[in-house]
Order: structure tokens, then C-alpha cells, then sequence
């Protein structure tokens, strides 16, 4: 059985993503028109080799589920921020690209929501503790098999 560090440890993390992430939410849209779902998506995308991924890679790497990720898509589509292609290999599947507008809207957000983070999260803690947390938190995520989904 656990103890009180574990449950504390675990009740942190759902406290601080509980208050972090409305807040960045709400600035994103505020100042940037951008939804932190589709801020989200648009930067794995870009990151991507040849700036696209399948529907089921983007479920992988993106902090949102499969399913949503797809509408998620589907609003950055009616956007003109991302576009679908067809998948040659199965068509089953297509694949997400991001645009050039797309690109311009993540650039013009990137420092809110890098601003942001350092606002609300690691300015609360020294270097030194945000490189534990990173690598804690990594730890997790590595035996939990969900290597793919990232922690900056």
C-alpha cells in the first residue's frame, strides 16, 4: 500500500491541471483565438515529419483522446488551419496537415502560451525542480506505455 506522499503526490497533479489548464485555455482564446485543444494540435502537427500525422498518430502524441483529436481536427479544418488528405496506403484513414494560416496562428501564439506556462507553473519552482518534475512525471509516462505523449 501506498503512502500519504503517494496520494498527495497524485492529488497535486489533478489539483494543479484542474486550475492550470482553464487558465491557459481562457488566455489562449483570449488573446489568440486559439482553443489550448487546438493550440495543442496544431503544434504536434507542425512538429510532425512533413508537418502531418494520421488521425491515429495525432490520438497518440496529443494530450487530447483519439476521438476528440478528430473533432478537434474537423474545427481546425473549418478553420482553414489544418487540412485532411487522403491516406494512399489505406483508405480507411487520412491524414492532418497543418496550413501555412495554420502555421502563422500557432507562431503568433507560441509566446502565450509559453508565457503562460511560466506564469502559472514554473515560476512557482526553481530550475532545478521543474527539471525533477519533468523527469518524474517522464518516468510515469514511460511505464505507463504512453511514451508518446509529451511533458515540457
Amino acid at each position: 500500500m501506498g503512502d500519504t506522499n503517494d496520494t498527495a503526490a497524485w492529488a497535486a497533479l489533478l489539483r494543479v491541471h484542474a486550475a492550470l489548464v482553464p487558465r491557459m485555455d481562457k488566455e489562449l482564446q483570449v488573446k489568440c483565438g486559439l482553443p489550448l485543444t487546438w493550440y495543442d494540435v496544431l503544434l504536434e502537427l507542425n512538429a510532425a515529419p512533413g508537418r502531418r500525422l494520421s488521425m491515429g498518430e495525432l490520438g497518440d502524441v496529443a494530450v487530447v483522446s483519439r476521438t476528440r483529436a478528430s473533432r478537434v481536427v474537423d474545427q481546425l479544418v473549418a478553420a482553414g488551419l489544418v487540412t485532411r488528405e487522403s491516406n494512399p496506403d489505406d483508405k480507411r484513414s487520412a491524414y492532418a496537415l497543418i496550413t501555412d494560416a495554420g502555421r502563422k496562428r500557432l507562431r503568433a501564439a507560441a509566446p502565450i502560451y509559453l508565457g503562460a506556462i511560466e506564469q502559472y507553473f514554473t515560476s512557482r519552482m526553481s530550475p532545478d525542480e521543474a527539471a525533477t518534475v519533468a523527469r518524474a512525471l517522464e518516468k510515469v509516462l514511460a511505464g505507463d506505455g504512453a511514451a508518446g505523449v509529451h511533458v515540457d
